[in-house]
């Protein structure tokens, strides 16, 4: 049966959204995927880049040395013959899939303490890429970073329940955000001189209550596991560092200590009633945390996940596609579940509905601004049809771009908002 087209006003969503963030009724909490480390504030912004760019850059240094260099174009080779995309985490996945097998042979001309030794190498590349915060703080370029100007919301929100923030990044940016604008947060560990990691404190929701978290759900740099104790322990960043990297193994790792406290924390905010977990940079793409996420969902009527979905495909500095599409895996999720919005760039999924975002009506010079802070309406191409809503000479279609997935222009909305929640009468 054909779907019946649909169309969702963004105006009109938006203001929901706007209103659950200045509400102090609901728990709120985020999930910030790699998209938010890449996102900048101006020219002047220092990020962690795509997995594009890092793939190029960590094969750049690899194929200094001759052997990995033969293995790496081998193995891209492969990928590629599968139809498989190469990238960091293809190319790890890959390695640790050998590793497992390769016994006493050989395999891309590589033994199996080559290939030990070339993953160890990859890993140390993604840290030194992924250790920007080392280059922000030489340079005092904290306040050209967008993440400062999002912890300011969170400092100015009046808000009666702390904000959580659960991250798949391993970058210090949040710190610096945070600690920029002097705000106390708790990530799980407690002492000074060796801190250590606390599961107790993680599992109950009372633990510091006014202050805000920061959950990493696949670690940080820093965190480091000492064998003899079975600690983990906060400290100086080294090739030591205990992450979860992308590739293959990552959802058996996600079962270990410290991130399956963690990973229950998740879903133990989404259990609570009247919760709202909004996602930005998260593309839906580690099914360990979307399996906690729908499983949540399940046992509570009142929780909601919004996702602010960034789904531009380019291709060489042009747009050239949108991701959300009738058949993507993430639409098959929202379209089975209510409690899930999706807020694409050009489409959305609200009550397991797919449609276009339109304008119902044509912003006058009184809401112009406020929309465009968030909408960015279709230029006219000459090709709408003629019974199309008109405005002078002016056709006009009420398409367009919804922004606020990308995480540089939502902080820009919450910081909006910063005046707006300020007028509200204090409350008793």
């Amino acid at each position: 049966m054909e779907e019946i087209y649909i169309t969702h006003d963004p105006s009109e969503y938006v203001r929901g959204l706007q209103q659950l963030l200045i509400s102090d009724k609901k728990k709120i909490a985020f999930l910030f995927g790699a998209g938010t480390s890449l996102a900048n504030k101006n020219c002047k912004s220092l990020i962690v880049p795509a997995i594009g760019e890092m793939t190029v850059k960590v094969v750049t240094e690899l194929n200094k040395t001759q052997k990995y260099n033969t293995a790496i174009a081998e193995i891209k080779k492969e990928l590629e013959a599968n139809n498989q995309t190469f990238n960091v985490e293809a190319l790890l996945s890959n390695l640790e899939q050998k590793n497992e097998v390769i016994g006493d042979g050989v395999l891309n001309k590589l033994k199996k303490t080559e290939i030990d030794k070339l993953i160890g190498e990859i890993k140390i590349q993604i840290r030194k890429i992924v250790s920007v915060h080392s280059h922000i703080l030489n340079e005092n370029n904290i306040e050209n970073l967008i993440h400062s100007d999002f912890t300011e919301w969170i400092q100015r929100a009046d808000r009666k329940y702390a904000i959580e923030l659960f991250t798949t990044n391993y970058d210090y940016l949040f710190e610096l955000g945070l600690e920029s604008k002097n705000i106390p947060y708790y990530d799980g560990f407690t002492g000074s001189y060796q801190p250590f990691f606390n599961p107790e404190s993680v599992e109950d929701l009372s633990f510091l209550p006014s202050q805000t978290k920061l959950w990493k759900l696949h670690g940080s740099l820093g965190w480091h596991l000492d064998k003899k104790s079975n600690n983990v322990w906060r400290k100086d960043s080294d090739n030591d560092d205990i992450l979860i990297y992308p590739s293959l193994t990552k959802y058996n790792n996600s079962k270990k200590q410290p991130y399956v406290a963690l990973m229950d924390r998740l879903t133990n905010f989404l259990k609570q009633p009247d919760t709202v977990l909004i996602t930005c940079g998260y593309s839906f793409g580690d099914e360990h945390i979307n399996e906690r996420i729908l499983t949540a969902l399940k046992s509570n009527n009142s929780a909601h996940v919004y996702a602010l979905y960034y789904d531009i495909v380019w291709n060489e500095g042009k747009k050239i596609g949108y991701e959300l599409s009738s058949e993507s895996n993430l639409t098959k999720i929202a379209k089975k579940n209510r409690k899930i919005s999706i807020y694409g760039c050009r489409s959305a999924i609200i009550g397991c509905q797919l449609g276009d975002w339109q304008l119902k009506r044509e912003p006058d010079k009184d809401d112009s601004i406020t929309v465009s802070s968030y909408f960015a309406e279709d230029a006219f191409d000459g090709e709408v049809d003629l019974k199309t809503e008109k405005k002078g000479d002016e056709l006009w279609t009420g398409k367009g771009e919804l922004l606020l997935p990308d995480f540089s222009r939502f902080v820009a909305f919450l910081k909006s908002m910063i005046f707006q929640s300020e007028l509200i009468p204090e409350r008793k």
